[in-house]
């Protein structure tokens, strides 16, 4: 029996028209999957009703990680497994399969699976985005919020797949504009907060406020080899500075405030 059986995918969605159709497109093989909706206005719901496979629950969000816990908890999923998804994360069929042919030991708690970036459906050749927990049993997971986000803590043996989600977002940029300025003030609030020898190295940068604007974007460029990437490549750098510019004036306002 196909591994696939013994998993519920579980999807977050606020207003995801312009990515769940082919996320959901991806996951036809799995037997269930739940969205939690925050409320969407626009077409999302309109979209998952066409997949007989997908079933809908709805929550007021107050925060990514109560989000997801609520998910875990309170949706009615069953099975032993969850694979944890955005909604404008794509599975490959290649990975579909990986995780499909899986037969884990009983020490196996979880896998980590790692991205590859898209800009309007273009693959990037590399990004800063980290691998993640994405698959793992629903009874050894607990989410904390850390800065803008959520962090899954699961107890157990943790492995790690092959195969690479596609982090491929199409929203309009004025949702993506919001998005960072909101995630800007709780991303200051935990490097504020967070002692300096706690950091890791590229919250020490963010920290500093001046540096991470312009070397990210330099680094996505050289380093990380954007410029092999034409203008999706110039496209991903340019999001970074900005991101990171609104994280910093978000950091400097802070500091301001605090000497008034």
């Amino acid at each position: 029996m196909s591994f696939l059986q013994q998993i519920s995918v579980l999807i977050l969605t606020y207003n995801e028209a312009p990515n769940i159709g082919r996320t959901l497109d991806a996951l036809k093989s799995f037997p269930e999957v739940v969205l939690l909706d925050s409320g969407s206005t626009d077409d999302t719901l309109a979209i998952a009703a066409g997949y007989i496979n997908v079933r809908v629950c709805c929550r007021q969000f107050d925060s990514h990680s109560a989000q997801w816990q609520y998910g875990l908890t309170a949706c009615g999923i069953e099975k032993k497994w969850v694979l944890a998804l955005d909604a404008d994360y794509q599975l490959p069929p290649q990975l579909v399969d990986e995780i499909g042919a899986l037969s884990p030991s009983s020490s196996q708690s979880g896998f980590y699976i790692s991205f590859r970036y898209c800009v309007f459906g273009k693959p990037l050749t590399a990004t800063l985005y980290p691998p993640l927990i994405a698959l793992y049993k629903r009874h050894n997971a607990n989410y904390i919020q850390e800065g803008h986000t959520q962090r899954v803590v699961v107890t157990g043996e943790i492995g790690r797949l092959t195969g690479l989600i596609c982090h491929d977002d199409r929203k309009q940029l004025s949702r993506w504009l919001a998005a960072q300025a909101g995630y800007a003030v709780l991303e200051a609030k935990l490097l504020r907060s967070s002692s300096w020898q706690d950091l890791k190295l590229q919250d020490k940068i963010r920290r500093l406020i001046f540096i991470a604007p312009w070397l990210v974007p330099l680094y996505c460029l050289t380093v990380g080899r954007g410029f092999m990437d034409g203008r999706a490549g110039l496209f991903y750098a340019m999001q970074r500075a900005v991101a990171e510019s609104i994280l910093a004036i978000q950091l400097l306002e802070t500091e301001l405030r605090g000497n008034q």
